[in-house]
């Protein structure tokens, strides 16, 4: 089966990841995979070399939505499926249904932000949707108009294998962390949809006798409004910038919780991520993160904006025994390895390609 995933640019999101995971999985699976990206460049391209990705925009014009010569190069290629992931790359979905009668063009829905008017066309026109958490596909029922036929969920993969690494003894030493320092920790873009600035806000409220750090990891254009509110807020000591990890499992093994704010989500890798390295998690409402944990459980889901109830989170789980810790690491790495093992995500996906391109 030739198979086309399309993103817009490799920059280091969880979706880009998605696409590079999904790409080799299905090369090695023995299916022709091709990564296609409308701008060159990105975070995440080196990673990808073995891939040989190729790039529409002969040199990167700064435009997400810029394809020149899209319908042309799909055309060419002659796919049996085109699995669309970016968001620019799902506003393409319709005029790739015209240029490839034949081929089975799946969107996907990956994002609670509000979509534009050509995303919305698409998911009208696709062969199929794939939602990748059961609120998702919902939305794309009750405010799409997508018949439940045509729409499935197919969860994110977890893209770092857990391992049993221990605690980076020199990572915390660099940021200034004590033995008995309790970590929390959010992994994410700086965006502003990300909302890093209410983890700072909520770490504010924190007792100042407690011995904690916030460890916001990552890069992007919101991050140096954080550092700006941090300064403002007097707290240099304890909210950290380690920047952006290209595998971050030493950030992983060395905190204690993860915490995870974001306004606009759809199933958090992040919070999948620390799951499955048996991080307990506090995590504001929003689309899917209730399917990343087992609420009360594994992790506590609080009503976005409600700061104390988010602080009385952590502080519980900071208080927690050592043994009540391990048993709550324990059942959040085995829900998250089962629910988001990555060979089982992706047969899903080719399960659904051969149903929708039968023969190929």
């Amino acid at each position: 089966m030739k198979i086309l995933v399309l993103q817009d640019r490799l920059r280091s999101g969880g979706t880009e990841r998605q696409s590079i995971l999904l790409t080799r999985a299905f090369r090695q699976a023995g299916h022709g995979a091709t990564l296609l990206t409308f701008r060159p460049g990105g975070t995440l391209r080196a990673g990808a070399a073995d891939l040989g990705v190729g790039a529409l925009q002969p040199f990167d014009f700064g435009l997400d939505w810029c394809a020149p010569g899209l319908n042309r190069r799909v055309r060419a290629a002659a796919p049996d499926v085109v699995l669309a992931m970016g968001r620019m790359a799902n506003c393409r979905v319709a005029g790739l249904r015209r240029a490839l009668p034949d081929a089975a063009v799946v969107a996907t829905l990956r994002t609670g932000k509000p979509l534009p008017w050509l995303y919305r066309r698409g998911l009208r026109a696709a062969t199929h949707v794939v939602a990748n958490c059961r609120e998702a596909r919902d939305t794309l029922v009750a405010r799409h108009g997508v018949a439940p036929a045509r729409a499935s969920v197919i969860y994110n993969s977890l893209v770092f294998p857990p391992t049993a690494q221990g605690p980076d003894a020199a990572l915390r030493a660099r940021l200034g962390a004590g033995p008995g320092t309790a970590i929390l920790l959010s992994v994410a873009m700086f965006r502003p949809e990300k909302n890093q600035r209410e983890l700072i806000e909520v770490a504010a409220g924190l007792p100042r006798d407690l011995d904690w750090q916030l460890w916001l990891a990552g890069e992007g254009p919101a991050r140096a409004a954080c550092e700006r509110l941090v300064a403002r807020l007097g707290l240099g000591d304890r909210v950290k910038f380690p920047g952006f990890f290209p595998d971050p499992g030493a950030l992983y093994a060395s905190a204690t919780l993860a915490v995870h704010a974001s306004w606009s989500e759809s199933l958090s890798n992040f919070l999948i991520e620390a799951q499955a390295r048996g991080l307990p998690a506090v995590a504001s409402t929003a689309q899917g993160v209730r399917e990343c944990l087992i609420p009360d459980q594994t992790g506590f889901v609080v009503n976005a904006g409600d700061r104390a109830a988010f602080r009385a989170a952590i502080l519980r789980l900071v208080a927690e025994s050592p043994e009540e810790r391990a048993a709550r690491g324990a059942q959040a790495r085995a829900y998250a390895r089962a629910t988001f093992d990555p060979a089982r995500q992706v047969e899903a996906y080719l399960d659904l390609f051969r149903r929708l391109r039968p023969g190929t």
